[in-house]
């Protein structure tokens, strides 16, 4: 089925040292309409994924969103800001606004397909 799964370049801002990076790092974005068409994954570097609602990304695309573990906002024209919450402390990802944007309007497609798929059975 229509699994989504989107490379992309982030930046770390993280009080945790072991993810602490002044570059970009490589994150993974997910979407598996199958397991769960409501929700969105994103991979940071090493064992660290956060599994959160798609309606959080889009509403933190326009305007502050979140309260819980995970929360998302714009930041300037260009990016967008996640910020995690654990444990370990709290690690800020910025993402450029399009790349979210794009992996958004390809899970809608996903998730699509797979309502199609499953009408056909």
């Amino acid at each position: 089925m229509a699994v989504v799964e989107q490379y992309a370049r982030a930046h770390i801002v993280t009080d945790d040292d072991s993810l602490d990076q002044h570059g970009a790092v490589p994150v993974v974005l997910r979407y598996d309409p199958q397991d769960d068409p409501r929700a969105v994954r994103i991979g940071l570097p090493g064992p660290h994924e956060w599994r959160f609602s798609r309606s959080l990304l889009e509403q933190g695309l326009l305007a502050p969103a979140g309260s819980g573990p995970v929360r998302v906002w714009p930041c300037g024209r260009v990016q967008a800001v996640v910020e995690f919450h654990s444990s370990q402390g709290v690690s800020v990802v910025q993402f450029e606004t399009k790349t979210l944007i794009r992996f958004l309007r390809r899970t809608y497609t996903a998730a699509a397909a797979t309502a199609r798929a499953m009408a056909h059975h």
